[in-house]
């Protein structure tokens, strides 16, 4: 399935290349509404929660009231993923918040699974050079993806695994991760990182892996006019 993505920053759309450089940003928030109107999913991110420089929950606010999103950046707390929720967040994303002491924190996986459920919780695993990237990707933890999944299995209802090293760049996205990682969790897994093509989602989906696309789909790359393609 491809899900689209919407990541916010100083109250735009915007794609960056690395997480850094900016190469898109526009406030024509009703272009992109009517565009993603029929996906199932749309993934909203608010970078500026993300780096701890404010937020956008305003706008995100509005965002949910048109879209169905799965929702992160800068979630840190119970109070916080269940206000998302909610606001009409359909899963809330956790990505720093679940490691500690540079190990996946179950303790505090299985506390916010029992108050929001694990349906509604995706880990996000954002690996940069091998090793999980917290911290908007600015910190390197010694952990893996493999680690943070076997630790959260019981917790989450899927995994969203970001590719930062090619993230933003349109080079595509490394499809043997794909299956390595597949192999792995019986959860939902969800790819990012460089997607650039409609043939890369479809090989993905055979493999029931879904496809996060932002950078395509803003430069206009990847057509989003047709009908969403899923996976049973």
């Amino acid at each position: 399935m491809l899900i689209p993505s919407i990541d916010l920053m100083g109250g735009k759309i915007v794609q960056l290349v690395q997480g850094e450089a900016k190469a898109y940003e526009t406030t024509d928030f009703d272009q992109w509404y009517d565009r993603f109107a029929e996906f199932p999913l749309v993934q909203l991110i608010d970078l500026d929660a993300a780096k701890r420089q404010g937020d956008n929950r305003a706008i995100l606010a509005r965002i949910l009231k048109r879209l169905p999103c799965q929702v992160g950046g800068g979630v840190r707390d119970i109070e916080n993923a269940q206000a998302l929720l909610d606001l009409g967040a359909k899963r809330v994303i956790l990505g720093s918040s679940l490691i500690r002491e540079g190990k996946p924190d179950v303790d505090f996986a299985g506390t916010l699974a029992k108050s929001c459920g694990v349906d509604r919780l995706v880990a996000a695993i954002d690996s940069r050079g091998g090793h999980v990237a917290v911290r908007g990707w600015r910190e390197s933890t010694t952990l893996t993806a493999e680690q943070m999944i076997d630790a959260l299995e019981p917790f989450v209802s899927g995994y969203l695994y970001t590719h930062v090293d090619t993230e933003g760049l349109l080079q595509g996205f490394p499809f043997e991760r794909a299956q390595m990682l597949r192999a792995r969790t019986q959860r939902n897994l969800i790819a990012a990182g460089g997607i650039r093509s409609q043939a890369e989602i479809d090989a993905l989906d055979a493999i029931q892996v879904d496809a996060v696309v932002g950078m395509a789909i803003y430069t206009g790359k990847l057509s989003v006019t047709q009908s969403p393609r899923t996976h049973s």
